[in-house]
């Protein structure tokens, strides 16, 4: 997918996500080293650390994703690292004493073997023994095919309103839910404008990640339903994964 033409609406809407900042934060104070964020988006979780004083080091895929990251680092004074890099083909020449992959990072891996490439090459960036922990959400989606808006609604001091619409098509046989965009921008002599943004993540379900990270070479993981540590249940919207590189 288009990460850069995406990377202005996905301030808009998670900029001001907050559930995951301690648990990650919590981590990164006790790693005894450096940490590697997978998936740094334009750094909300990577600027949030750093200002705890942790050494992270963020990858990311999308050129305009870092751009908006160092505009956040400069706006805050802080000093953030970013690397451009695939998840599955990245190589940098240390290894960490933490990897983090926060917000459904590894939800942009689309088939078993990208999933397994990106495991194996993220655990050959940490030290022996060193923790990985990262969260998904659990897989339960809306109606497919139909437009609907679920109530984000974004006001510019210009006056202007955005309003955000999507529709979701669902792959079952791949575990692929395409999401579309439609982003309305009314302006306060009501001319409109629409933007249209394509997101394709593949869902997991619990056992197959375990699966997959053994596979890869990590332990069995802990697995929570909340950020808290609260067990998984049914009624859970996240899966919490913390497992360390054997």
């Amino acid at each position: 997918m288009d990460y850069d033409a995406f990377a202005d609406l996905y301030d808009h809407q998670y900029d001001l996500y907050r559930d995951d900042l301690h648990f990650y934060a919590g981590l990164g104070e006790r790693a005894n080293g450096p940490v590697l964020e997978i998936g740094a988006g334009t750094g909300r979780v990577t600027s949030f650390l750093a200002r705890r004083g942790v050494a992270i080091t963020g990858l990311e895929p999308s050129e305009r994703m870092i751009e908006r990251g160092r505009e956040r680092a400069a706006k805050e004074q802080l000093s953030l690292a970013f690397v451009q890099g695939d998840a599955r083909t990245f190589r940098l020449k240390q290894t960490f004493a933490l990897a983090i992959a926060p917000f459904n990072a590894l939800m942009h891996l689309y088939t078993p073997n990208e999933q397994l490439q990106a495991l194996e090459n993220i655990h050959a960036h940490l030290n022996s023994g060193a923790p990985f922990a990262f969260d998904l959400y659990v897989p339960r989606f809306g109606k497919a095919n139909t437009m609907r808006h679920e109530g984000e609604t974004f006001h510019s001091p210009d006056g202007a309103r955005t309003d955000v619409f999507l529709v979701q098509r669902h792959d079952r046989v791949r575990q692929h839910i395409t999401t579309e965009y439609h982003v309305d921008t009314t302006q306060p002599g009501g001319a409109l404008t629409r933007r249209h943004y394509t997101l394709t993540q593949r869902y997991y379900t619990r056992y197959e990640v375990e699966w997959l990270l053994r596979y890869a070479g990590f332990e069995s993981p802990r697995v929570t339903g909340s950020f808290q540590g609260g067990p998984l249940e049914r009624g859970s919207d996240v899966m919490v994964f913390q497992t360390r590189a054997l």
